[in-house]
């Protein structure tokens, strides 16, 4: 495959190339017209008016007219499957991209900013789809109408043709020398539009701690600077703009002075008549005027071609996480789950490691709570079953089988997640909750919205399970967000149920229910807790402390008091008893 990003946007072509070969088609009738008028005009000036044969004249005009007709449908015809063809591909170049956004790791999004990848989307793509548009209506037209204007300009007067033609090379390296100049201000203009986007994004997202510390002025200092460093870019390109034509209008001018200059000079020595003249001059200006097109044109390749290069990056990235070349799918399981000398950092190796020796089973049936200070690990050690991101070194098992031996489906298929950051998406809560199953019953997601407790609030809700959840959740508290996600992992009835911290929303009470509930619920399951309050752990089959990245104790809630110092410690700072409770 060609490396020239867009070589490969233009591939697409062949998927609508009947609709392409017919916009070709149509912009070479309106071409072949217009290059057929001036002609005409000089048989009416020449043959007609100077003889005053107004029958010759009044055939002509009546043929001008209809030639006119015929350019304007051929025409209006090319800008509509210009338009169809370069809107299906920049849909086709949306999907291809979204596509591979939705099959990245958590590593790959950890890289690529999620305003980036918005531009990408949005911006990107239209710079794309309007280079696509201009192409098939401009670019194609211009050198027709370049090729058949100075074949004709010769055939008219060869002699006033070597006066003015070299004026055309002087136009097109001014034109190549903008192109030249104007891709990196345009890749730089899309930079700045991705830290300008990403701004806007994080104040959207934060306006609420925006506004609870105060800080508006600051972020609009922020945005500020973002938007003065984009509109200074594009200051650059018009710069180059407000150059480049004047200069080439420039040379426009002096062609047509030469053109007047020298052509009247023949006429009156009875060499080249008014007619000529007029005609000479119109394919002069239809050689001119369509390297000027080319110019804007090659503007819109310069900032597609740094558009194109910026979606080929995202799409030529591969996952981080992928399926092995004989992943199986994942059967029979029983849910017996073993990290193996486990090392894993975000950066790839294991240098500045996140996870470091890890050597933990959980039993199938069994609850396994983890246990640590904040950045000690517990959020990446469960990440790793359902592969969010892969170990460097060690490995994870379920049942004996490497989780890098099974098909991604398969695996996820198995695994039940609540977050403590529950993402609701737009939609009712019925179908938030149903999400991991689409096909589940009524019956079922209030089930699973029962042992969350969540059901008494929906309820209450003025359409109940109906109700119209706002972007990300915004109409709900951050309790009934939670309650809510823990529904929708129980409902796909996992065999591996992982709860990261995904009640440290709801009040003490409503816990209390949740883990009631949840205890029944994680009968036959293999399930990892991880908690900030230790009341929600005591009950768990083992109990993992973590520090800085290594398992330091592992136990039941009784060895572990007499045991691990680290445990005590946090038992006796929240439930302040020294252990009466146990």
């Amino acid at each position: 495959m060609s490396t020239n990003p867009i070589i490969r946007v233009l591939q697409f072509l062949r998927t609508y190339r009947k609709d392409t070969i017919l916009t070709i088609m149509l912009l070479i009738t309106s071409v072949a017209v217009e290059l057929a008028t001036p002609g005409l005009i000089q048989r009416i000036i020449d043959q007609g008016i100077a003889v005053k044969d107004t029958a010759l004249i009044a055939n002509t005009t009546a043929l001008i007219l209809l030639l006119a007709m015929l350019e304007a449908s051929a025409t209006i015809g090319n800008t509509f499957f210009s338009v169809r063809v370069a809107q299906s591909i920049a849909a086709d170049l949306r999907l291809s991209l979204f596509s591979k956004i939705e099959k990245f790791s958590f590593g790959n999004l950890d890289r690529f900013q999620t305003g980036q990848l918005v531009v990408r989307l949005t911006s990107d793509i239209n710079i794309i789809q309007m280079m696509i548009t201009m192409g098939l209506r401009m670019f194609i037209r211009a050198p027709l109408l370049i090729g058949g204007s100075i074949f004709l300009i010769v055939v008219t007067n060869l002699e006033l043709a070597r006066v003015v033609l070299p004026l055309l090379p002087l136009t097109l390296i001014l034109a190549a020398a903008f192109v030249w100049k104007a891709q990196p201000l345009f890749l730089e203009v899309q930079k700045r539009l991705d830290k300008l986007n990403t701004v806007l994004q994080e104040n959207l997202a934060g306006v609420r701690v925006v506004k609870a510390f105060v800080r508006m002025d600051r972020e609009a200092e922020r945005f500020g600077k973002a938007n003065e460093d984009l509109t200074a870019q594009f200051i650059k390109v018009a710069t180059l703009f407000s150059v480049l034509f004047p200069t080439m209008l420039l040379i426009v001018n002096l062609s047509i002075l030469s053109v007047v200059w020298f052509g009247g000079l023949q006429a009156i020595a009875g060499r080249f008549t008014v007619g000529e003249i007029i005609a000479f001059t119109n394919y002069l200006l239809l050689s001119i005027f369509p390297l000027l097109f080319l110019a804007i044109i090659a503007s819109q390749v310069s900032a597609a071609t740094a558009s194109a290069q910026r979606i080929y990056d995202v799409i030529d990235s591969d996952p981080q996480v992928k399926n092995s070349p004989d992943a199986r799918p994942l059967v029979d399981l029983k849910g017996r789950i073993r990290f193996e000398d486990v090392c894993f950092s975000y950066s790839g190796n294991c240098a500045e490691p996140v996870l470091k020796d890890i050597n933990l089973t959980a039993e199938p049936g069994q609850t396994v709570a983890i246990l640590g200070a904040t950045g000690s690990g517990k959020s990446s050690l469960v990440n790793l079953i359902p592969r969010f991101y892969d170990v460097q070194k060690g490995r994870v098992t379920i049942d004996g089988v490497d989780v890098k031996d099974v098909t991604l489906e398969s695996l996820r298929s198995v695994v039940g997640i609540a977050l403590q950051e529950a993402i609701l998406f737009t939609g009712t809560i019925k179908d938030n909750i149903r999400y991991g199953r689409p096909e589940a019953t009524d019956d079922e997601v209030i089930e699973a919205a029962k042992a969350a407790q969540a059901h008494d609030f929906i309820i209450d809700l003025p359409k109940g399970y109906d109700a119209d959840v706002g972007q990300r959740g915004v109409n709900l508290s951050g309790g009934q967000k939670q309650r809510i996600s823990i529904a929708r992992a129980l409902l796909v009835k996992p065999t591996i149920l992982i709860l990261d911290d995904s009640t440290s929303s709801v009040d003490v009470e409503t816990e209390a229910r949740i883990q009631e509930q949840l205890e029944k619920q994680m009968e036959g399951r293999t399930s990892f807790i991880i908690a900030q309050r230790i009341s929600t752990v005591l009950k768990a089959d083992k109990i993992v402390v973590l520090d800085k990245g290594m398992v330091v104790a592992e136990g039941t809630h009784a060895e572990l008091m007499k045991g691990c110092p680290i445990y005590k410690e946090i038992y006796d700072s929240q439930l302040g008893d020294g252990g009466s409770r146990q």
